[in-house]
């Protein structure tokens, strides 16, 4: 039973919102007058009308506030307007009987559609894409958010696709475009928060929210309340069913507080929609393993652990949340490579608490691998990518440990070309709450050394500059020209070598142990599903490690590093996978 959001019926359309906080509701359809909604008690309240696709309506909850409708499927005017009766069961899907692909063959690409030019320039890129070698196309949250531009997280309507990027006749056309290509689609959607600007349900629905417990974000949302967690449940359903995504992105999962919650709904996404690989992915910072597969409903987490220990490999960044990874960089890779998560229970400095669980006996598909993310570049002050802050041959070592290793690689836009445009934080918020978001964002530098100047942190780029936005968008062209196109040839051949020699025998992979080998060397180990052996020697360092390991070729970062890696050398700055019996 759906309980949020217009249902197309005979003869019109069934509204339904829950306004605990009202005593009346009023349905206002532009063009006609007002009509009161019945009340069916437990804050729910009805009504059938007499209209139909492109209707525009809102919901008058009291005399003086006129909201859009919370399971809006689209707006008007933005999150401040009316909302738009749209059929989206009149797609015609051209590749309607599409079942996904198994979650080991991922190689996830993840884009902000407006720096790609809407859902219409994603769509453009996928034959692109398909050649590179990606298998899905991941995207930042579409859902309707203030203004015209900005990450997604800020989201109010999460039902309904942000207009500036396309209509949702123009997502569901990229999601059976990307099916037509072999590729999956994922959604990142947030059910953690809602931005500050839009979110009404504030003002007729406080049982919506949790005031004893706080996020960065505000009050957490409820979710011991039926009607919230019926509200989440039926908005990833709706992006499954109604757009038919693969799979979605949990964002920052550890501010829900209800994480048994999580596990029920992964559950009945999978009893409501049998046949299909769908996947199910969490940012997760409790490392909570016992939600991941085999055992937990969700398919895998985002490996920040991995990415935090790599970074400063390849940087020699140390602040901030690098603190916990920065010493000791070479074991506690070979951790992240042989189990999983880094933090499986112990005491975090940065978080000043314990973190994770034990990650050993889960799968290395269970955990997302990445080099680069929309976090990771995007929360520095200059949105830096890695070629602006790692040696090359360093990088290309880093390069093929992500794309050959077992763990599920993600990429991020522009990253298989070594893009030189920045990606940065960028929001289109109100005058009230442009300079807020502008000075907060430059406070929170304040504490890293190279920002404790004013001036300095004065040059951090205005989020709601729209400069700011355009200054994030790659320039596909680069990736033609040198050194662009070396990089991309070598993401091309190791996504190959991958798909060829690793994605076939990935299920039911194990990981056989990893040690580190020198300061910024590791070797790693798996049995594959033939019986293979798989080897990693990465070392990222200046110096050559001592290391010996034998096996088939499958890949050297620099010619003749398997002949010194089997006399007992690892060259500096390169990575050698050897495959064997």
């Amino acid at each position: 039973t759906t309980l949020w959001g217009p249902v197309s019926r005979a003869g019109g359309t069934r509204f339904r919102l829950w306004a605990p906080d009202s005593d009346a509701v009023l349905l206002e359809v532009e063009g006609r007058a007002p009509i009161p909604m019945a009340a069916q008690g437990q804050g729910w309240f009805t009504l059938d009308a007499p209209v139909g696709e492109g209707a525009r309506y809102r919901f008058r909850v009291a005399p003086g506030l006129v909201v859009p409708d919370p399971a809006s499927r689209a707006q008007a005017g933005g999150v401040h307007g009316a909302s738009v009766l749209t059929d989206l069961a009149a797609y015609p899907w051209r590749q309607a009987e599409w079942r996904g692909r198994p979650w080991h063959e991922a190689v996830i690409y993840e884009v902000h559609a407006g720096a790609m030019g809407g859902f219409d320039g994603v769509r453009e890129a996928l034959p692109r894409l398909k050649a590179l070698g990606v298998t899905a196309i991941e995207l930042m949250p579409v859902a309707e958010a203030p203004g015209a531009r900005g990450w997604g997280y800020d989201g109010v309507l999460p039902f309904a696709p942000h207009a500036a990027l396309g209509a949702p006749q123009e997502l569901q056309a990229l999601v059976d475009a990307a099916h037509g290509e072999g590729l999956m689609v994922l959604l990142d959607v947030v059910f953690n928060h809602f931005g500050p600007d839009g979110a009404y349900l504030h003002a007729y629905a406080k049982r919506f929210f949790d005031e004893g417990v706080h996020t960065p974000w505000g009050a957490a949302i409820n979710f011991a309340e039926p009607a919230v967690r019926a509200y989440f449940e039926e908005c990833a359903l709706h992006w499954l069913r109604d757009y038919r995504f693969d799979g979605l992105r949990l964002d920052a999962v550890h501010a829900i507080p209800d994480p048994d919650w999580l596990d029920h709904l992964a559950r009945r996404i999978r009893a409501e929609l049998p046949g299909r690989h769908i996947h199910l992915v969490l940012e997760n910072e409790h490392n909570a393993a016992r939600h991941l597969a085999p055992d937990g409903p969700f398919d895998a987490q985002w490996n920040d652990d991995g990415h935090n220990i790599l970074h400063p490999l390849l940087t020699g960044e140390r602040e901030g949340y690098y603190e916990d990874f920065a010493e000791d960089g070479a074991a506690k890779l070979a951790t992240v490579l042989g189990q999983g998560f880094l933090f499986q229970g112990q005491h975090s400095a940065h978080l000043g608490a314990p973190r994770g669980e034990p990650s050993a006996h889960l799968p290395p598909t269970a955990f997302v691998l990445f080099l680069q993310n929309h976090d990771q570049v995007g929360n520095r002050a200059f949105g830096e990518r890695l070629p602006a802050l790692a040696e090359p041959e360093a990088l290309a070592a880093a390069t093929a440990l992500l794309l050959l290793c077992p763990q599920i690689p993600l990429l991020f836009m522009g990253e298989e070309w070594g893009a030189t445009a920045p990606f940065l934080f960028f929001t289109d918020h109100n005058a009230e709450l442009a300079p807020l978001v502008r000075e907060g964002r430059r406070r929170e530098f304040a504490r890293f050394t190279a920002f404790a100047d004013p001036a300095t942190r004065a040059r951090i780029p205005d989020p709601n500059d729209a400069t700011t936005f355009t200054a994030s968008i790659p320039d596909v062209a680069e990736a033609a020209r040198e050194p662009h196109a070396t990089v991309l040839a070598l993401y091309t051949h190791l996504l190959g070598l991958r798909h060829a020699r690793i994605i076939p025998h990935l299920p039911g992979a194990v990981a056989l142990g990893a040690e580190a080998v020198g300061e910024k060397a590791v070797l790693a180990r798996w049995r594959l599903s033939n019986q293979e052996e798989l080897t990693l020697a990465c070392n990222l360092g200046e110096a050559p490690a001592a290391c010996t390991a034998r096996g088939a070729l499958l890949f050297e970062g620099r010619e003749g590093a398997a002949a010194a890696l089997a006399a007992g050398t690892l060259p500096a700055r390169t990575t050698v996978a050897l495959l064997g019996p």
